[in-house]
């Protein structure tokens, strides 16, 4: 899910789509409006999913949207290999869910852990 807003409301540390992707805000910058036009503002933000460095530059007034980012917490059930099947601790539902190598020490069969889940994504929040 992702809701709509303007791009001169986000600011630092908050979240945005960008190429269809949730991003966490690293940095904004805003330029001087113009003698044609309006204030821009360029913003760099990283993948939560991937990693992944993007930029995008749109005048202040510009829509953009915002993914709804919610934290939740869930119970291993199994793990093979690299992968952990959890149990919704609010829904029941379980799911599948890839570990990564520097956080498997952190994942043990019984354990309530929390994850990310944004635009039907989900990600292990193990910090």
């Amino acid at each position: 899910m992702k809701e709509q807003t303007e791009v001169g409301k986000l600011k630092e540390g908050r979240y945005v789509v960008i190429d269809e992707e949730p991003c966490k805000i690293l940095g904004i910058s805003v330029s001087k409006p113009g003698k044609h036009g309006a204030a821009k503002a360029r913003i760099d933000a990283v993948g939560i999913f991937d990693g992944v460095k993007r930029s995008i530059v749109q005048p202040v007034s510009a829509k953009t949207y915002v993914p709804i980012v919610e934290r939740k917490s869930g119970q291993v059930i199994t793990i093979a290999g690299t992968t952990a099947t959890l149990m919704d601790m609010k829904e029941y539902t379980n799911f599948e869910i890839e570990i990564p190598p520097d956080k498997a020490g952190q994942v043990e069969v019984g354990k309530e852990i929390t994850y990310i889940e944004s635009l039907g994504k989900k990600k292990l929040d193990l910090d």
